[in-house]
């Protein structure tokens, strides 16, 4: 065995987007946001989750 170091890292971003939306934005308009940066059902949920977590979310989170 015979251990060669890998030292090239190869990252792709794609096309990424970003949209700012202010305090007291409602749900839906996060969720429109979030769909037209193309977001899938997946990825939205995770988001708000993650936004729950942080406590910028004041709601109950119910996934049917």
């Amino acid at each position: 065995t015979v251990v060669v170091p890998d030292e090239r890292v190869d990252v792709s971003e794609g096309d990424a987007k970003l949209v700012n939306l202010g305090a007291g934005t409602t749900l839906d308009a996060v969720v429109r946001a979030l769909n037209a940066l193309g977001a899938t059902p997946r990825d939205i949920i995770a988001i708000l989750q993650a936004l729950k977590t942080a406590g910028a979310l004041a709601a109950e989170i119910v996934i049917i």
